[in-house]
């Protein structure tokens, strides 16, 4: 085994162990699976580790392949543990993961609710045609036609009101 290798292997270990300690008692080390790697660590359930000991610390990298492990795996969060210089223990080290598995971790930890999906509002469909609408621009129902009769009908309509408001 190289030098490398016998490093990372060794920082997984001491993840495992750490994790042990700390009553995630099922977790191991897992088996490498190539393109198809679903992380370093498996035994806590929806939950997918990559364990990184390098020199050169590359935290898009790690957080980019965490998330593919994670999306392999079909678990709900997806994270790198990488060591930190300097120190040996786990407990010590830096965790990193996106921003929306974090939200996925505080929602599962009960600290927050569910966000609820965004939505995008749709424009009311034209006023003349019909058609739904794909402009916002003060004009309400309006929507750009080819050679834009809606639009200016629109327009027309919108004038005629405010005269008539007047």
């Amino acid at each position: 085994m190289n030098r490398n290798k016998a490093r990372g292997t060794a920082w997984e270990s001491a993840i495992v162990d750490y994790l042990t300690a700390n009553g995630a008692t099922q977790t191991e080390r897992r088996a490498l699976c190539g393109t198809n790697d679903r992380g370093d660590i498996a035994g806590i359930p929806g939950l997918v580790i990559e364990a990184k000991n390098e020199k050169r610390i590359d935290l898009a990298g790690y957080v980019t392949e965490a998330e593919q492990e994670r999306v392999n795996d079909g678990a709900r969060i997806g994270l790198a543990w990488v060591k930190r210089r300097g120190k040996t223990s786990p407990g010590d080290a830096y965790v990193v993961m996106t921003g929306a598995n974090l939200l996925r971790l505080l929602v599962d930890a009960g600290y927050i609710r569910e966000p609820a999906p965004v939505v995008a509002e749709p424009w009311p469909p034209c006023a003349v045609c019909g058609k739904p609408s794909t402009t916002a621009d003060g004009i309400v129902g309006a929507h750009l036609c080819d050679n834009n009769d809606c639009l200016t009908a629109a327009y027309d309509k919108a004038y005629e009101a405010r005269a008539e408001v007047a």
